[in-house]
């Protein structure tokens, strides 16, 4: 098995639920052809390095999977037929990819993720910014004294 990396640069003016059809479709598509779909990563809307269909802008999305040359293949196949993406670029990352590791590691990623979510539930945030400084650093005071009076108070005083 093979690791790939796919850019996609969608069209900005597509609505989420567009965007969302264009992009389930590949979810979907990955595991049909045997593969695993790593990570799915949305940048969101960025401006182009140079104008593309008369856009200046692209909403861009990141795509980690394993899978075979047959996959890759059909998913560029996709985006040639679908007008509502822009641009896209498949890279090899790794060509002995071991996917029993890789699912390893999500799912201790994922495991790891909701201890750190469960964790910051169970502790109190603090209600305003500067609590939440005090919290983090608490500083001691001093005793307030007087300060010593200047000459000219001194002499005032005397007077």
């Amino acid at each position: 098995m093979r690791r790939y990396e796919t850019i996609v640069i969608v069209d900005p003016d597509l609505g989420e639920e567009q965007r969302g059809v264009v992009f389930d479709k590949i979810r979907e598509l990955i595991p049909q052809k045997g593969g695993l779909l790593v990570e799915f990563d949305e940048w969101g809307g960025r401006k182009l390095a140079y104008e593309i269909k008369k856009k200046q802008r692209g909403y861009y999305v990141r795509i980690d999977y394993c899978g075979g040359g047959d996959l890759v293949s059909e998913m560029e196949r996709q985006f040639r037929i679908d007008d509502r993406v822009m641009k896209y670029m498949t890279i090899l990352l790794d060509t002995e990819a071991d996917m029993e590791r890789i699912q390893e590691a999500m799912t201790q990623a994922e495991q790891e993720a909701e201890a750190a979510a469960a964790a910051s539930e169970s502790a109190d945030p603090p209600e305003t910014a500067t609590e939440a400084v005090a919290e983090a650093a608490p500083v001691e005071t001093e005793p307030e004294t007087s300060p010593e009076p200047t000459e000219s108070e001194a002499k005032k005083e005397e007077a």
